[in-house]
């Protein structure tokens, strides 16, 4: 089994650099409507090239394992745009747990585990807009020509 990360930045990247067989790209969709749809909300989205002029987007980040080798401990990286804030719960991807980071990428926990350095000096819990990443750690292996798409929503600063 290959072991596989990859990082899709519109800043800096993380401690992952795109590994070989694994190919990622991300896209920036508006949110161009939400309507009600039996068992809850339908989501109709729409390319974005500027994401501070929509009141809320999504960023898609699609992978695919390219290799005919299962790729076993895959994490997928991305970035949060410093002109966005990440909208809290909104990452989903499939099985996997998402985990984030407050500092550029060079670590990662669960929300309840992050705290940042308020402007007092002083420790405090980090909330959704102190994140800069986002990254999925997918639960099993990846099968040879598996893809899959990874999101989180977010609205300007």
């Amino acid at each position: 089994m290959l072991l596989a990360a990859a990082t899709t930045a519109p800043a800096q990247p993380g401690p992952d650099a795109a590994a070989g067989g694994l190919a990622v790209s991300s896209t920036l969709e508006h949110v161009a409507a939400a309507v009600a749809a039996g068992e809850g909300e339908q989501v109709v989205a729409a390319a974005t090239s500027t994401p501070s002029n929509v009141d809320q987007a999504i960023m898609s980040v699609a992978f695919t394992n390219t290799t005919a080798q299962v790729v076993d401990a895959v994490r997928i990286t991305s970035a949060i745009p410093a002109d966005v804030r990440y909208v809290a719960g909104s990452a989903t991807g499939p099985g996997s747990q998402a985990l984030f980071s407050v500092d550029q990428g060079r670590t990662f926990g669960r929300p309840g585990e992050l705290s940042v350095v308020g402007a007092d000096g002083a420790a405090r819990a980090a909330e959704a807009g102190d994140y800069t990443h986002v990254r999925w750690v997918l639960d099993g292996p990846l099968d040879a020509g598996a893809t899959g798409v990874a999101r989180f929503r977010v609205v300007p600063r």
